[in-house]
């Protein structure tokens, strides 16, 4: 069986208007059909009645209102769904269609979705029957009405939420659920017999307008928040959703309300928590720099005075870090309240953060009453603290600033006061200081030289000077330290302690730090590709740049970069950077150390690390802080402290470096102590790179000893391979021995009987004599010399026997490591040194 397609007849003046509609219905399956004026379209109904009309408003004669009214006022014709369509969607046009009897509206220009979703919607209602009938069945439901209703009721109480149905016309309430009752305190009948207008602060008329509003809507919502009045008189706060359903002739509006008492209540907690602190109570930052902000305001208009206190606890860490952060809350919330004592009413007192309180005060005398204010802080932290059984005594620091005197805005007012506070802890703490303008001027100055600085870093301003570090046995160069150098436009050079420390405090050494390394790369390869050849540098690490920045990462770039053996590159480190995280900083020496890279603690001595701690570090070298050699020769001391670091030193195999170096008579008693390397003016001053470059050429040396009373480290070469003698003189030449060089070992006799020598290496392959029969004889002949032996292809048996009988010490094949021969050899000349 073959459903007939639906009907549709398309009432418009306009032909293309109408072939429009026919064109976007065609889809969908639907049979159309055109009148092009009212009157025409009553005949063509007249004649067969289609399913839907789409009716044009406005058409010349008979309109779309007056069609729309005949049709819905014959029963014959009253079940047809009318859709009006116009290009007009005022509040009146719709208005007036709804009274005209139409079901829907459509505005031109139409969408082709819309268009098919209502013309389908209202086929769907037509489909279950014809418009009358359901009429009728409407009645028969009114005639039950109370079954329903009751029904209705079940539902309505059922839910946690005050349902309440208004009638439009008489503005009054047609239902409301139990909720509501509970809600507003009212009987069921009392509601009943009242209208909305009686629960909000609002007129009747205002109301109706609200109303014909979403009436005009359809389906669209209404939600406000309002406060409604209880039969007690009370007000709740409430949250109101309304919507607008056609009910017969009236229009029936759905109102459901949600008392929001709770959740506004919650929503207070969440904003006071949001600007105050949670342990003290006390205002936070945000909501302190607001208050500031608003006293400002009013004090500008009074012409009133305003004072900016901040307070710093003394040594607080101090407290966490023994007793706990419970301990130390708990102190934070006892001072908090003692604070509060020494204010008044109209005062704010706030917590920032951490230790750190701040105060606004309105002053008639603004210095002499925050003066008043900072003495009864003082005063009232005389008292100790009891915490969990702990009797504590604490101070503060304090700084003022005071509003139009220092400055007018809240940022400047709160930086002007911290900067003043700071002031008060160098002073020595518990105590209070005034900004002032010379503060003014110290901030200023600082402020303009970080801005230098980062104009530094980004124009490259910076320069590397070198100073030489020098062998005290042969006098030689034995590498350079990297020293940073500001070239200032306009200043010239600026010297290193008047704009490093600031480096650190900014945190920009991180990024400078790396640029010294790559420099640093970047010279040795330039001088190791020169006539100079290798040269080691040295270059300091800032804690900051371990702890923040890539420091393994920029050594290993820099490295490959400028294709430099690792083994020329010195990293410098204080004991304090080593300390400051010794799991993660043990990990990235390593990780250096396995690429070749040098380690040395800087300025050791000053820091706090232990002798457990250095075992664990990859250390090559020590040098001694400038404070120990400044006095050496005059002060016990230093002398005793100097002369432990050497012999601590020497004890874990390292080298030792004494900095700072400046007289004749400091070089000759660290040269009687066998320490190693010494640096400092006395030798040279830190030069630009080209002068270095030229020092270095010239080989410029140390003066030799006066006497024999240090002997030089003489190192006996003996190998029958002049290739091989020449590698091994230019590796051991750059630690600075006295080189005597042997082809057999009869020269090699010749070389002791004429040279004082304290070490000797040897090849086990030589003709005429081997090497361990050669060093067996030097046994008997030269006892206090340490024997190594060398050999590519050697007899394990005359080895053992040497070896047992004390003919040798030591025994390495070839080819061999460099970095652990050169480190061995220098441990020999150390147990000879103290044998002898």
């Amino acid at each position: 069986m073959t459903l007939r397609a639906p009907t549709i007849l398309i009432v418009d003046d306009e032909a293309k208007n109408r072939r429009l509609l026919a064109v976007l219905l065609q889809p969908e399956g639907y049979s159309t059909c055109g009148a092009a004026s009212g009157e025409e379209a009553l005949a063509a109904i007249g004649a067969s009645a289609p399913d839907l009309i789409l009716l044009d408003i406005t058409m010349p004669g008979m309109d779309g209102y007056r069609v729309a009214s005949i049709l819905k006022a014959d029963p014959a014709t009253a079940n047809i769904p009318i859709i009006m369509v116009t290009a007009h969607m005022e509040r009146t046009a719709r208005l007036a269609g709804l009274d005209a009897g139409a079901e829907d509206f459509l505005t031109k220009p139409v969408d082709r979705a819309e268009l098919w979703l209502r013309v389908r919607n209202l086929l769907r209602l037509k489909a279950y029957g014809d418009l009358q009938d359901h009429s009728a069945r409407l009645e028969s439901q009114v005639l039950a009405r109370t079954v329903d209703l009751q029904r209705f009721r079940t539902a309505m109480d059922a839910t946690a939420d005050a349902i309440m149905l208004i009638s439009r016309a008489s503005m009054r309430f047609s239902e409301v659920n139990e909720t509501a009752c509970h809600l507003l305190g009212y009987s069921r009948a009392d509601l009943l017999s009242m209208g909305p207008a009686e629960l909000i602060k609002t007129s009747r008329a205002a109301l109706e307008c609200q109303y014909d509003a979403l009436i005009v809507d359809g389906a669209d919502r209404d939600q406000r928040e309002m406060m409604m009045t209880r039969k007690d008189g009370l007000s709740v706060q409430v949250e109101v959703h309304s919507q607008a359903l056609r009910s017969g002739n009236d229009w029936t509006i759905v109102v459901v309300v949600r008392d929001i008492t709770e959740r506004k209540q919650a929503e207070k907690r969440l904003t006071h928590l949001a600007h105050h602190d949670s342990l003290t109570g006390l205002p936070n930052r945000t909501l302190f720099y607001d208050t500031l902000q608003r006293t400002l305001a009013l004090a500008r208009g009074s012409g009133a005075l305003v004072a900016v206190m901040f307070l710093d606890l003394d040594n607080f860490k101090n407290i966490n870090d023994t007793l706990g952060h419970a301990i130390g809350d708990e102190l934070l919330l006892q001072f908090s309240n003692r604070l509060m004592q020494c204010v008044r009413v109209r005062d704010t007192v706030g917590r920032l953060g951490g230790d750190e309180f701040a105060l606004i005060l309105i002053m008639q005398d603004c210095q002499q009453g925050a003066v008043v204010i900072a003495q009864k802080i003082r005063d009232v932290l005389r008292a100790p603290f009891i915490l969990s059984g702990h009797e504590v005594t604490i101070t503060a620091s304090i700084g003022i600033t005071v509003h139009p005197d220092d400055a007018s805005d809240p940022d400047t007012l709160i930086k002007y006061a911290d900067t003043a506070m700071y002031q008060a802890k160098h002073a020595g703490r518990d105590t209070y200081r005034f900004f002032t303008a010379q503060m003014n001027a110290d901030v200023l100055a600082r402020l303009t030289l970080e801005t230098a600085l980062r104009k530094a870093i980004e124009n490259e301003e910076f320069v590397l000077h070198y100073q030489p570090k020098v062998h005290l046995n042969s006098g030689r160069v034995a590498g350079l330290e990297a020293l940073l150098r500001w070239d200032r436009p306009g200043h010239g050079l600026v010297p290193p302690n008047a704009f490093i420390p600031v480096l650190e405090e900014t945190g920009m050494i991180v990024q400078v730090g790396s640029w010294v390394v790559a420099q640093a790369c970047r010279q040795i390869g330039l001088w190791l590709r020169s006539p100079v050849g290798p040269i080691q540098v040295a270059v300091n690490v800032s804690g900051r740049q371990f702890a923040e920045g890539d420091l393994d990462g920029d050594v290993i770039k820099g490295l490959a970069l400028h294709g430099i053996p690792a083994e020329l590159l010195d990293l410098e480190l204080t004991e304090t950077s080593l300390m400051a995280n010794t799991e993660r900083t043990t990990e990235i020496l390593h990780r250096l150390k396995q690429h070749g890279v040098r380690i040395s603690i800087d300025d050791f001595g000053t820091g706090y690390s232990s002798l457990a701690y250095l075992r664990r570090f990859p250390i090559d070298k020590l040098k001694i802080d400038i404070a120990f050699i400044r006095d050496l020769t005059t002060s016990p001391d230093d002398a005793a402290i100097v002369l432990a670091i050497i012999s601590m030193a020497h004890s874990l195999k390292l080298d030792v470096v004494a900095e700072g170096v400046e007289t004749a008579a400091q070089l000759n008693y660290l040269r009687r102590h066998h320490c190693d390397q010494i640096q400092g003016y006395y030798f040279s001053r830190p030069l630009p790179a080209d002068q270095v470059t030229d020092m270095l050429l010239q080989d410029k040396r140390l003066a030799p000893p006066d006497g024999a009373e240090q002997p030089r480290k003489t190192l006996l070469i003996v190998d029958d391979d002049l290739f091989m003698l020449d590698i091994l003189a230019n590796l051991f030449g750059r630690d600075g021995y006295h080189i005597l060089c042997a082809r057999s070992a009869a020269e090699g006799f010749d070389m002791l009987a004429l040279n004082e020598v304290q070490v000797i290496l040897c090849d086990e392959c030589m003709p005429a004599m081997s090497g361990t029969e050669f060093l067996d004889k030097v046994k008997e002949l030269y006892p206090k010399t340490f024997r190594i032996v060398l050999s590519g292809n050697t007899d394990l048996e005359s080895i053992m026997k040497a070896v047992n009988c004390g003919a040798i010490f030591r025994f390495y094949t070839k080819p061999w490591d460099n970095n652990l021969l050169r480190d061995h050899v220098r441990d020999a000349f150390r147990q000879f040194m103290a044998i002898a």
